[in-house]
């Protein structure tokens, strides 16, 4: 029986292989056909070619072919280059363009197909689950499908179902993936630097993530638990609840919420809602999520985006989310105050801090770069009010320069022209800088806290205790192992000066920092025990270690900022 599994599904992948290769070859030879027309050679071979498979070649550039690639060969696929789209720093911006147009253009499936897996997850008969389960599925992706359904409570879910066999599909497809980048990263040693297995590793976490979908369950609690939590008065924005007791890794129950989408603009008109006052409330939403709770909806297409009775914005599909550090936080909050200051300098410390890069080979050119993105910035008045457009200008100088940035850096920018393009429709004079201002303010000056302050102190006090607690005993137990033989050494002449230097530095920073603590020490004794002689009531020995002791640390933070040098 293992035997014949196992023929089954070696006969299953060769013909994967082979479907892939087929529309690989198929698109392949377009392209050939694209460029023999464009530049107009071999007219004679263009003569065995089909009418109209050359129109259907002009018809689209290289960069559509691959969209149709993907299309063509189905889920995995389409979600591989959604997830792609978000990387414009490894491909480039036209390919970017046409793989954000990828679409899930999959039929439903049976609703005898979705009860029985609803069944097989809750374990139990859809007519004792649900007072009502409607057959005909409002929403369908090539992954799942919603169905309107009533509990015997009487309340309305969304009962999101994924489709039969797709998680053995995606499986399957993801092997065939590892191959071909595989046999890529082999063959075309220029893609290496790409990672192409890395990014295939990337997906596969990605997708087996989106594939549970308790997942996406927490991902809905955790937005939602941050719209109720904030008791603002601008607090515009709205989540469904989720109903765990009919929640499983393949079934998401969620409460169902009514609402018009938020491009119907006909229908928000009719019902009398101010289209400015719509789009006012969507920034403020959108931005909140970014400077204040930390966690993004990725992905607020129209379609995610319903206008509620009250004129709450209600955000649905929680598969794509983004998440940033509150560290990360400040840093976006003092990039956007310096552009909004035009102070080259702070930008690019924002850049470098928001950037994994230790060093930047030409800051130079990097200076000159951003000094012509501000002064660009400032005297246009085409997309003025578009803050995707100053991150996307950015990102090009994020790329040509190198820098390694947060991935949420690419999936707020990419979210961020999405939702602006729904503000665009609803209010397009709306000032966005004016409303996002204070949240850049509130999330720098969060670092500015008094209270914060002092903790961060205390914890360093604490943990430098700790250090001086240790060091002892660790220094201890390395002359034991030098002296037991334990420790080999190895030093090959290349560069040994600058390592003795730097041995020097360090050794004279601790010594003076033994001294600085003792005389700390010594002095806080005198003190407490008013030893004499008494000046004032304080003993002079105490206050001359602790001037020397000020002396002492304000000498070596003077030459610690200096850099990597011995003048002591």
């Amino acid at each position: 029986m293992g035997l014949l599994t196992g023929i089954r599904k070696k006969v299953k992948s060769v013909s994967r292989y082979n479907q892939i290769l087929k529309v690989l070859l198929k698109y392949g030879f377009e392209d050939l056909v694209y460029y023999l027309e464009e530049k107009k050679r071999y007219q004679f071979l263009q003569q065995f070619v089909p009418k109209a498979r050359k129109l259907h070649a002009m018809e689209y550039s290289k960069w559509a072919k691959m969209r149709l690639v993907c299309e063509e060969l189905g889920p995995t696929f389409v979600k591989f280059g959604q997830i792609l789209s978000n990387r414009p720093d490894l491909i480039p911006f036209d390919l970017v363009f046409e793989l954000e147009k990828l679409q899930d253009n999959v039929p439903p499936m049976p609703v005898e197909m979705a009860k029985e897996v609803v069944e097989t997850e809750l374990k139990d008969d859809v007519e004792k689950l649900f007072a009502w389960f409607e057959p005909e599925p409002f929403a369908s992706a090539s992954m799942a499908q919603v169905h309107k359904v009533t509990l015997h409570s009487g309340k309305r879910v969304a009962l999101k179902v994924q489709r039969q066999g797709i998680q053995d599909i995606i499986l399957e497809d993801i092997k065939v993936m590892y191959s071909i980048a595989d046999i890529l990263e082999k063959r075309i040693p220029s893609l290496k630097s790409f990672d192409p297995i890395g990014l295939v590793k990337n997906f596969e976490e990605s997708i087996l993530k989106e594939l549970d979908f308790i997942n996406e369950s927490i991902n809905v609690q955790r937005f939602y638990n941050n719209i109720k939590q904030d008791d603002s008065v601008e607090q515009f924005a709205n989540a469904p609840r989720i109903y765990p007791e009919y929640t499983t890794n393949k079934i998401l129950a969620m409460e169902f919420m009514p609402g018009i989408k938020i491009n119907s603009l006909k229908e928000i008109e009719e019902k009398g809602f101010d289209k400015k006052v719509l789009a006012r409330r969507l920034a403020i939403s959108y931005f909140k999520q970014i400077f204040e709770y930390g966690f993004f909806h990725a992905d607020p297409h129209p379609g995610n985006l319903l206008v509620q009775a009250n004129g709450h914005i209600c955000y649905l599909d929680f598969g794509m989310m983004g998440s940033i550090l509150p560290r990360d936080i400040e840093i976006f909050g003092r990039l956007f105050l310096a552009i909004t200051r035009k102070d080259v300098n702070k930008i690019i410390r924002a850049l470098q801090q928001l950037s994994n890069n230790m060093t930047i080979e030409n800051m130079r050119d990097l200076e000159f770069d951003i000094n012509e993105f501000v002064e660009k910035y400032y005297i246009r008045s085409v997309h003025e009010n578009e803050m995707s457009t100053i991150l996307l200008e950015l990102k090009d100088i994020i790329i040509a320069h190198g820098l390694i940035v947060p991935t949420h850096f690419y999936l707020f920018a990419r979210s961020l022209v999405t939702v602006e393009g729904v503000i665009e429709k609803l209010d397009p004079e709306l000032d966005q800088f004016a409303i996002v201002k204070p949240y850049l303010i509130k999330s720098v000056s969060r670092t500015y806290n008094p209270i914060k302050m002092g903790e961060k102190a205390l914890n360093s006090m604490y943990e430098l205790g700790n250090y001086m607690e240790e060091l002892p005993r660790d220094l201890k137990n390395a002359i034991r192992k030098i002296n037991s033989g334990m420790v080999k050494v190895d030093l090959t002449h290349q560069g040994i000066d600058p390592m003795v230097h730097t041995i020097n530095r360090v050794t004279k920073q601790l010594v003076s920092a033994f001294v600085m603590v003792a005389l700390i020490v010594g002095a806080t004794l005198f003190i407490i025990f008013e030893i004499q002689p008494l000046w004032k009531g304080f003993s002079v020995i105490g206050i001359i270690a602790i001037i020397l002791a000020a002396m002492l640390a304000f000498g070596m933070l003077r030459d610690i900022r200096k850099g990597d040098h011995d003048n002591w």
